[in-house]
């Protein structure tokens, strides 16, 4: 589960030292990635199996992996006295890199797998948070920002190694429940 990002900036001059300075965060779908290998996240909308496209690991135990995570493109754009700084978010599910071993795609599986994209999306939610409470400024937005997604993604990931080792990659059905109620609970919020 990697987080990826995209970071772009646009300066037409040091106005923004003094001028006002807007933060803008919003979530985003946009076509950021090519189309063919990603889903971006909806809530209503669940993976199946058809959208695991990478090529399976046979040896081994494990039956699927989910390559999911979160990222973001922040520009920025001067209008006359005002800097204005836009943060788009999105959460992903690549499709090539996702894939499952032929003879193990059951429903309950798949249950699993959707929930370590559910997972990438809370942190998504919680890095959207985060901004939106960050008091970002011009003097602060370059340190604050990649920080404050690093925090969001290693907060991520540790979530994923929590998911996948307490319900030993979801082998454990009861562990596996509880784990099905913590995380709609996440999402109900």
């Amino acid at each position: 589960m990697k987080c990826i990002f995209f970071f772009f900036f646009y300066f037409f001059s040091n106005q923004y030292l003094s001028a006002q300075f807007i933060t803008n965060v919003y979530w985003v779908d946009e076509k950021m990635m090519p189309n063919n290998e990603t889903i971006y996240y909806h809530p209503n909308s669940k993976l199946k199996w058809s959208d695991f496209n990478g090529e399976p690991n046979l040896t081994g135990n494990v039956a699927a992996i989910t390559a999911s995570g979160f990222g973001y493109k922040a520009t920025m754009k001067n209008n006359g006295t005002k800097g204005q700084l836009n943060i788009a978010v999105y959460c992903y599910f690549n499709k090539n890199k996702s894939w499952v071993k032929p003879d193990k795609k059951t429903g309950y599986i798949l249950n699993h797998e959707q929930h370590h994209f559910d997972v990438s999306f809370i942190a998504a939610n919680l890095f959207f948070e985060r901004l939106k409470k960050a008091g970002i400024n011009f003097n602060n937005y370059n340190k604050v920002l990649p920080d404050i997604y690093k925090e969001c993604c290693d907060l991520m990931n540790k979530m994923q190694d929590e998911y996948d080792g307490q319900t030993k990659n979801g082998q454990l059905k009861d562990v596996q429940e509880k784990w099905n109620r913590f995380i709609i609970s996440k999402l109900a919020k």
